[in-house]
């Protein structure tokens, strides 16, 4: 298990200029990596998360116990697949298209609960919750059922609240120390998608 990434990004309009929501809906989704295997260079990570990332709506993300949002890289074959044959392009994600923050291997949303700790390298962090997409994903994806499909499938990354702060570096060890293990990040996931499921968000 180990980080492979770190990608921040800044709030911007997330539609063209030519949609009519242009003006009024801002994200920060469009991350590019600023640290990665090939150049690993230390990162500070503060108790908001990674210097220079941004928030446009810090409800939804960010905030200190929504300060990281990690993705397992396992699950980028998935996507890529699923957008060329849904979009009817060849789709090859680079590393950050989720909006995460953390990229790591080795460890996916079954074997993560809730309070579970994370130590990576010198810093350590704690399980908060999964990210619940919403519109902005699909827009980011250019696919309109992408949100269903990440509830769906259960590739849905997860929240850090960062407890000891510092630098980090991708190629830095991942360990667990295991909380109370009452609720998965795949148990959370399946709860949203059975309400979801319940109120016909999805028709």
């Amino acid at each position: 298990m180990r980080l492979l990434s770190i990608s921040t990004g800044k709030v911007a309009a997330l539609f063209g200029s030519h949609h009519p929501n242009y003006q009024r809906v801002a994200s920060a989704i469009n991350k590019q990596s600023i640290s990665d295997l090939a150049h690993p260079l230390p990162v500070e990570i503060t108790r908001l998360g990674v210097t220079g990332d941004e928030q446009a709506d810090p409800s939804v993300h960010g905030g200190m116990e929504k300060a990281i949002y990690v993705y397992p890289i396992e699950h980028y074959t998935f996507w890529s697949e699923l957008l060329t044959r849904e979009t009817k392009k060849s789709i090859n994600l680079p590393i950050g298209a989720f909006g995460e923050n953390f990229t790591i291997e080795g460890l996916l949303e079954a074997e993560v609960f809730v309070g579970d700790v994370l130590t990576i390298g010198d810093l350590e962090f704690t399980v908060t919750k999964l990210r619940e997409p919403c519109f902005k994903f699909n827009a980011k994806m250019g696919y309109k059922g992408a949100a269903k499909a990440m509830l769906q499938s259960g590739f849905s990354g997860w929240y850090l609240r960062v407890n000891r702060t510092g630098l980090i570096t991708p190629g830095a060890q991942i360990a667990i120390t295991p909380g109370q293990r009452i609720t998965s990040i795949a148990d959370q996931n399946q709860a949203l998608l059975n309400r979801g499921n319940q109120k016909n968000l999805w028709d």
